[in-house]
This record gives structure tokens, sequence and C-alpha cells, in this order.
């Protein structure tokens, strides 16, 4: 099974450099020249045949590295200019521009045509929007055609929480060094960033000795290691029981439980409002496999109670009896899934879950959960999924651009697959469906968050592949599910 890819904050990216340094025998230039040459190096394996390069320059450590890359082009033959922010401010950054421009290097003070930009303005210490010169220089490079390769981090960005607080470079590839940052992985940053390479600058890997991630990134290749090792598992779940409360909402409820058999669930049940005949109709097809009944019966609630071993809330509503679910729900000794209006009634309650609990929120619950805004919520996503662990003492699959597992006491777990045609109704209910199914099946919440997380975005992406992400539905997803949860066999 592939290990996660860890994953570095600035405070231990920072450490790593000191240790880089100190392995350089004291030396700080020595380092900054194999971070220039190695980006030099990138540039040759993906635009070889490029001529004309412009590289832009800040003043920090960053614009160091760019006016080494810049040498060596130079050297090289090619057409190399050096469009500067501001004269370069730190020693190490004024002794690579000195050695450009003994080499013959040109300063210039426009991009003009070129065939490739080089973003060397703000490293991974920027903290603050850019603005005047700096945003204007951003917004130039975002609208010129060609490609753009970042260094260390596309200039605006923030390494450590992947959102953009002003303009941000929008770059075709990002190399970075040393050490992959969590921030590129999740949020704005997935816009921002590109393709994605690491160059380790020939450090050895006792380097991390000490060191942990800030968070581990989980690849989809990891899904058939998933399943390999669930082999001993049942390959059918227990009973469940799915509860929709809400009229409109039931369809939800059905696209969950619909999911669950996709991924190996057994029987299930559902108890469910009446809704008007379109509601209803949505039932009928599938009765054989999922059985309902209805709030009006007599026998609802005992049935309901006897049969709860698996509860899970897609598409409860804040309507008249759903409160009252939800505290038999809170007071069910059975492992749960908390998704969608559940997450409502858990913000308003106050409640804490357990720590075999899994809860599902969009960046929209989260906020409300936490009681912040939306857009804090996506400004750090990882201290967003974090207050959430701590504030409702279950598992957090914080959805979104870059999906993360929090789990007390362990490091976030970001999920490294999806595709923007999977931001559509019914995704969140398909999700929740999964991680129960896979909950059933013996896994344990944090395994089956992980999983189901990576499964369902996994699943996407293969669909999307398929037919494209324009038009991407739910139902799409149903076949790759299936294959992509069956272990490989031989």
């Amino acid at each position: 099974m592939p290990a996660p890819l860890p994953l570095f904050d600035t405070a231990a990216l920072r450490a790593l450099e000191a240790r880089g340094i100190a392995m350089c025998g004291g030396d700080a230039f020595a380092l900054m020249a194999r971070a220039g040459q190695a980006a030099w190096r990138c540039v040759l394996r993906h635009w070889p045949a490029v001529r004309r390069i412009v590289v832009v320059c800040g003043p920090g450590n960053n614009g160091g590295d760019g006016y080494v890359l810049a040498r060596c082009a130079h050297e090289a033959g090619r057409a190399v200019r050096v469009l500067r922010l501001a004269e370069p401010a730190s020693a190490l950054a004024r002794r690579a521009c000195a050695d450009y421009l003994a080499a013959g290097g040109e300063i210039d003070d426009a991009l003009g045509e070129c065939d490739l930009i080089v973003d060397a303005l703000f490293g991974i210490g920027l903290s603050r929007a850019p603005d005047g010169p700096a945003a204007a220089l951003i917004a130039a490079i975002n609208a010129h055609p060609a490609p753009v390769l970042a260094l260390d981090v596309p200039s605006g960005l923030e390494a450590d929480r992947g959102s953009a607080p002003g303009p941000a470079v929008i770059a075709t590839r990002t190399l970075q060094f040393l050490a992959r940052h969590r921030g590129l992985r999740t949020g704005a940053a997935l816009d921002h960033c590109g393709e994605l390479e690491l160059a380790t600058l020939a450090l050895p890997v006792t380097v991390f000795d000490g060191i942990a991630p800030a968070a581990m990134a989980c690849r989809a290749d990891a899904l058939a290691g998933f399943f390999r090792c669930a082999r001993a598992m049942p390959t059918r779940a227990a009973t469940a029981t799915c509860c929709a409360l809400a009229a409109r909402p039931a369809a939800a409820a059905r696209c969950c439980w619909r999911r669950r058999l996709r991924c190996a669930a057994g029987r299930g049940w559902s108890a469910w409002r009446p809704a008007p005949r379109t509601c209803r109709r949505c039932w009928r097809a599938a009765r054989k496999r999922w059985r309902t009944r209805s709030r009006t019966s007599r026998s609802w609630m005992p049935c309901w109670r006897a049969r709860m071993s698996w509860p899970s809330a897609p598409g409860w509503g804040r309507a008249r009896g759903g409160r009252a679910l939800f505290e038999r729900v809170l007071a069910c000794d059975k492992p749960r899934v908390f998704d969608a209006e559940a997450l409502s009634l858990l913000a308003a309650s106050g409640a804490m879950l357990r720590p075999d609990d899994v809860i599902t929120p969009h960046p929209g619950e989260a906020a409300r959960l936490l009681g912040a805004t939306t857009a804090e919520v996506q400004r750090d996503r990882f201290a967003a999924a974090a207050a959430l662990q701590a504030r409702c003492g279950a598992v957090v699959v914080l959805k979104g651009a870059g999906t993360l597992v929090q789990t007390e006491g362990i490091a976030p777990r970001l999920i490294c697959a999806g595709n923007p045609g999977m931001a559509t109704g019914g995704m969140g209910d398909l999700l929740t469906g999964v991680i129960a199914a896979l909950r059933g099946q013996g896994f344990t919440a944090p395994d089956a968050a992980v999983a189901g997380a990576l499964l369902h975005a996994a699943a996407g992406d293969a669909a999307a592949r398929e037919d494209g992400e324009r038009g991407l539905l739910p139902s799409d997803l149903l076949p790759w599910l299936r294959r992509l949860a069956n272990p490989m066999r031989r």
C-alpha cells in the first residue's frame, strides 16, 4: 500500500532549511544555488525548447533562487531577462543578483514577449495580501499567455493554509523545495499551483529526523491497499438505518442508501416523513432492496428503534419531529454518520459526539457548527477541521477542494483526488453512504472516513475521465464505486 505523502508547514520547512544549510557546511548560498539549479533542470524537463525566458524576482531569498536560475539559463544560451519588483534585500539575494549581472545578464522593466515566465516573487514567508506594484505585477503575469513556473509557492498564496488573501499567481507548474507544503493541496491553492513537483536539493532523508509532518496526503493509488487490508472483513455490511425527516430531501436519503448498496451495504431501513407523490415515487423502484416505513404508521417508531444498527442522517429536517428523533439518535450506542440537516441540529444542540462517529460537513455547515463564516473556514481549512474535531469530538470529513479528514491526536489526512465536476447536488449524500457502508464492514471510523472520501473522489475522477467533468452526476459514480471498492484478485 503506497504510504501517504508527508506534508509540512512553514515552521517545519524553516527547520529543514536550517539543517540543509548545516549539511552544506554552513554555506547558505550553496543551498540557494542548488535550488536555482534544480529550477533550471525543471525548465529543461518540461519546456526544453523555450528560448525567451522572463524571471520575475522579488527582494527576498525566493528572488535569489530566481537569479540563480536566470544565470543558468543565460549560460546555456537562452534569451533570459530578469524583471524585479525591488532591489535585492537579503545578502544571499544580492550575491545571486551580482553573479547574474557579472555573467552578462539583463534587468528589464516589463514582461514583454516570452515563452516562459518564472515566478520568484514571494516564497513561503508571505502572510499578507500583495498590494501596489506587487499586485499589479501578479495581475500582469496572470494576463500573459506564456506558461508560468512558480518557485516554491505561487506568489500571493499562503503556503500553510492554501488560501489567497489577495491576488495570487496562477501557475502552470509549481516546484517545491526541500519538502511538500501542506497548503498547496487544498482550498484556493488548487486553482493556483498547477502541477506540483518536488526538488529535495540532494539532502539525505535524515534531514527529516524528529520533524513531524503537519498533514498526510492520501492518493488514489492507495485504494487497492485499503481494500486488500480489508479482505478478511465481511463483503456485506450489517443492517443500516437511514433517517430522512424532511419532505423535500427524501430523495437525499434514497441517494445515500443507493451508494451504500454499491459499496456492499446489506439490508437497510429508511424512516421518512409523508411527502408529496413525486417524493414517494422515488422509493418505489427499489423497495425490494430497501425497506421504507412512513411516520404515519403506528409501528414506525418501535420498528425503527429495533432496527437502528446504523443510523446516519442525510436530509434531516428541522420540521416537526426532527429534533425528537435527533435526540434518540444521540442516545443510540451504535456507530453513526451525520450529514446535512443533522449537522444543523447538532450545531443548535451543542451536543458532543463519540470518537467513533463521523461528521461530513461542507464549508457552510462547518461554519454553522463553529459559529463562523464560510470565508473564515475556507481561509484556513486545517484550523477549521481541527476546531470541528474539538467541538464535536467525532472524526471530521471537511468536504471541498482538497477534502480533509481530521481525527483526534493524529495529523490530518488530505484527499488528493476529486475534481470540480463533483460540486453538484447529491455528491455529499453519496459520500455519506460510502462511509457508512465501509463502517459497517468493520473499518474503524478514521479508516472509513479516509477510505470513503478517497473512494468517492477517485470514482469521481474515473467518471470524469470517461465522459468529462461537465454534467457529472452522482449516479455516474455508481459503477466506479463498485469497481474501485472490490479488491484486485490474482
